[in-house]
């Protein structure tokens, strides 16, 4: 049970870190939030409005004139009725000769043949061959227009109706005239179903290559072989409330007028029309003359600066046809839309860009560079998806990337003006001050600076304020201005700091800076720093310093001067005494020996009268050296004066070390010496007195040792006396024991 509380405490604390830390990031971005969003509330609301539309269809046409042409459909053929054949047949052309046209192509075994003519009525002469070769030819599909808002209806001819070889020919035009949108069916309450004439057509030839279509109904999509074509949607798109009628689809035509093989009828009918071209094809059989007025604008129509050129209606018909086709055999790319959800999206995430990268940049001319990139990048990624078949928004966007950067560069020019107001402000008051004042923002570059600072570094204001630190310091002193200033930044209080400055004239000052940090009224973050110049001070304290180090050596040399014999740097008398009182002490409290030896050379006098004083203080020199080397680290070795030297050894068990000990100096005392260029060799005597054995005064102590060195002297020299008159410690003193 406490895990299962401890493991819910730990969730609920990890939700408040991340609360806690989606309000902060909330907190720091409100404005560009605000901003951004509202625009983009905007721009979403005046697009559902219908106020973009025609703009996004504009893009929309453009794209459709950028994109590379598709190849020519060789499915599909068409029969143009032009103006010379009007004028050789007239208008409505007459029955017998459509008849005969229509026996003719069908002799060349087309897989369809589509008559996108009107033939509700007769049109004499002829009619009774019409009507025969409406009955004999298997494969003719003829055309109806049934009533919509766009015109009243135009019944198809009975004999093709009776057989149900009839199709509409309406499509939807948009409010600007183009022709933008397919139909494949229309259904009605009385659950009545009318295919479309591109649908009926596009069925013959599919069921000849075995492709079955689905049946005719309400329905959201229509798969069609390898593809599928959607269904329309009233707000697909730009388009806001359109009529969604009947099943929609978004037109994907292969091109501008003139991207079908075309032949005109007096070809056909005179027979200059191979039948390899009409063979296994859907022929299509309609006006092409601009006299007949079934043209029709489309995407391909032009824009603003350029003519814009129509379509014949049979040639949309055949755009149409082809994309059923291309959609069910060669699975080609429809024309698909985004969600209203993900263009909504889409449409706030540029007016965030906008805002957020203007805000972050606070530069309106790298801003407005950087805004007119993107927006090229937004419509050349647009026009890219566009090839692919998914038409994206682009004017919303675009609109909202522009506005978004526009009210957040004018704002920030605001702020800059109120900015220059409060610095030129801030100017004039600084510059009353004498110490030497900077002011930087986030990005180290200075903001304001006064008189003084100028004078301290020696640089004109001009070149101050233009200039980096990198610019105008030494690399090393750069380096921690940097340092300093960002510390001071990231931990946001009062920090003073002592550094060098190497002014213009190559001057190396020290200094004192203290660092505050300031926020103004807008949000941004100033960094202030005050400069004292402590050259002085600390010229000063380098000279008490200098003056402190000598003392202490002076001292020191003092000190070795006091306690150590200037000739062999021995202990002298003064320290031999202070460290013979410390053992008799340290003897006392452990219940330890100590043994002084006391000893003089023999025969210096003569060595110094024969050889020189120089060779006399090698000797000594010498002497004491070896009587450092033969004895432990924690004996004390002294000259008290002349050729008399005295050996402490405290903590000794017995006597007979104390024996060893001395019979080891006067071996290593007799060895011969090598003295600049002399060989030299002496003796000495030594006299030995034990602490608490002998005396328990130092002084007396002393004085027996001293004793004893005068008796080993008398009796022959070369060898060691103790002062106590024990056989135990005179059993022998000569130097061969």
């Amino acid at each position: 049970m406490l895990w299962i509380l401890r493991t819910r405490v730990g969730k609920l604390q990890k939700y408040k870190q991340k609360l806690a830390s989606l309000t902060g990031w909330f907190s720091q971005n409100r404005r560009v939030i605000l901003t951004s969003s509202s625009i983009a509330g905007i721009v979403i609301a005046m697009r559902a409005l219908g106020f973009l539309q025609p703009l996004e269809w504009s893009v929309l046409d453009l794209f459709f004139r950028w994109r590379p042409l598709e190849p020519i459909d060789e499915r599909i053929l068409i029969v143009g009725i032009d103006e010379s054949d009007l004028q050789a047949y007239g208008f409505p052309i007459p029955d017998n000769k459509l008849a005969q046209l229509l026996q003719q192509i069908n002799a060349a075994e087309p897989q369809a043949i589509g008559l996108d003519l009107y033939r509700d009525l007769p049109t004499e002469p002829g009619y009774a061959e019409l009507v025969q070769a409406f009955q004999t030819i298997p494969n003719i599909v003829g055309i109806e227009t049934f009533e919509s808002g766009n015109g009243s209806a135009v019944n198809p001819p009975p004999i093709l109706a009776q057989k149900d070889q009839v199709g509409f020919n309406n499509f939807m035009t948009d409010t600007d005239g183009v022709v933008r949108r397919g139909l494949l069916h229309v259904w009605f309450p009385d659950d009545v179903i009318l295919e479309s004439f591109p649908l009926k057509l596009a069925t013959i030839y599919l069921e000849n290559q075995g492709v079955s279509l689905p049946s005719l109904a309400p329905a959201t999509d229509f798969p069609l072989g390898e593809g599928n074509i959607t269904r329309f949607r009233q707000n697909d798109g730009a388009y806001v409330r359109a009529d969604a009628g009947g099943y929609q689809f978004l037109a994907n035509l292969r091109g501008p007028m003139g991207r079908f093989r075309r032949v005109s009828m007096t070809e056909v009918l005179e027979g200059r029309v191979p039948s390899e071209l009409i063979r296994d094809r859907i022929v299509l059989i309609g006006p092409t003359a601009p006299s007949v007025k079934d043209t029709h604008f489309t995407s391909y129509s032009g824009g603003l600066f350029q003519s814009r050129e129509k379509m014949y209606g049979v040639e949309l018909m055949a755009n149409f046809v082809s994309q059923i086709l291309s959609t069910a055999l060669d699975n080609r790319t429809q024309i698909q839309v985004w969600s209203d959800p993900v263009e909504w999206l889409w449409i706030l995430g540029w007016s965030w860009v906008g805002a957020s990268l203007c805000w972050k940049l606070r530069a309106p001319y790298r801003s407005t560079t950087l805004v007119l990139l993107l927006s090229v990048g937004l419509s050349g990624g647009a026009y890219l998806l566009f090839c692919y078949g998914w038409w994206i928004p682009v004017v919303p966007p675009l609109i909202t990337l522009l506005a978004s950067a526009a009210v957040v560069v004018g704002y920030l020019a605001h702020l800059q003006g109120e900015f220059k107001r409060s610095t030129d402000f801030l100017s004039s008051v600084i510059n009353t001050i004498p110490d030497p004042i900077y002011v930087k923002n986030k990005n180290h570059h200075k903001i304001v600076i006064n008189q003084a600072y100028c004078k301290l570094v020696g640089y004109p204001m001009q070149t101050l304020m233009s200039k980096s630190d990198y610019e105008l310091f030494p690399q090393q002193e750069a380096d921690i201005f940097w340092k300093q200033d960002e510390l001071a930044f990231y931990l946001a209080g009062e920090q003073e700091n002592e550094e060098k400055l190497t002014d213009a004239q190559g001057i190396t000052r020290f200094i004192a800076t203290k660092r505050s940090i300031h926020r103004d009224a807008a949000g941004n973050i100033f960094l202030v720093g005050v400069i004292r110049d402590i050259t002085e001070r600390k010229c000063l304290e380098e000279e008490l310093k200098r003056i402190a180090a000598e003392l202490e050596h002076y001292n020191a040399q003092l000190k070795v001067h006091a306690e150590q014999d200037p000739l062999t740097g021995l202990a002298n008398r003064k320290v031999f005494n202070e460290r013979l009182a410390q053992s008799l002490e340290w003897a006392t409290n452990n219940n330890k020996l100590v043994a002084l030896f006391y000893l003089d050379l023999n025969d210096f006098k003569i060595i110094n009268d024969t050889m020189g004083h120089h060779i006399g203080d090698l000797l000594l020199k010498t002497v004491a050296q070896r009587l450092n080397d033969c004895l432990r680290s924690s004996d004390t070795v002294a000259r008290l004066g002349g050729d008399e030297f005295t050996v402490i050894l405290p903590g000794i068990p017995r006597k007979a070390d104390v024996a060893r000990v001395a019979k080891k100096i006067l071996q290593t005392i007799t060895q011969e010496a090598h003295l600049d260029g002399h060989i030299v060799s002496v003796t000495t005597s030594i006299g030995i007195s034990v602490y608490p054995l002998d005396a328990h005064d130092l002084n007396l102590l002393t004085q027996k040792a001293d004793d004893a060195m005068y008796r080993a002297k008398r009796s022959g020299k070369n060898r060691y006396k103790f002062a106590t008159s024990s056989p135990e410690f005179n059993v022998q003193s000569s130097p061969e024991d």
